[in-house]
């Protein structure tokens, strides 16, 4: 998958699109045991200082395991990227807006705020996705 160009210096929120081809059952950190089913799963972060280099880290495979994410970071494939420029704040409303339509993996990725969750499932419908990425994300880079 191609690297996003031409972001570097944006502050904003993005959306990690990511494809888990079986159902697995991960360690996550502090998290403890989940178990993941297979399907498509959206990671709603943010990136005060460049998204271009954040969306770079989480894409990379070897790195440093920091964040809940990069746990299931091993076992997936980020597919896709949405952006939309903004604070910190518009990183909880994003994700609030998409526990409206998906099912979420409680507590995950969301240590630093108030969400109930930043990370998101649906099984099947890639469809259905892109429509509400599109309404709340700006565009996406891949």
């Amino acid at each position: 998958m191609e690297q996003p160009k031409g972001i570097e210096n944006m502050k904003g929120v993005y959306c990690l699109v990511i494809y888990l081809e079986k159902d697995r059952e991960l360690e996550i950190g502090a998290l403890g045991t989940i178990k993941f089913m297979s399907g498509y799963y959206l990671y709603v972060g943010s990136a005060q200082s460049g998204l271009e280099a954040r969306i770079n880290r989480h894409m990379r495979e070897q790195k440093r395991v920091h964040w809940h994410i990069d746990y299931l970071l091993r076992y997936s494939k980020i597919i896709d990227v949405w952006i939309k420029e903004g604070d910190k704040d518009e990183e909880c409303s994003c994700a609030h807006q998409l526990e409206e339509y998906f099912d979420q993996v409680k507590n995950f990725g969301c240590s630093d705020c108030n969400c109930s969750s930043h990370l998101f499932y649906h099984p099947v419908n890639k469809t259905n996705l892109h429509e509400v990425l599109k309404n709340i994300f700006e565009h996406s880079v891949m």
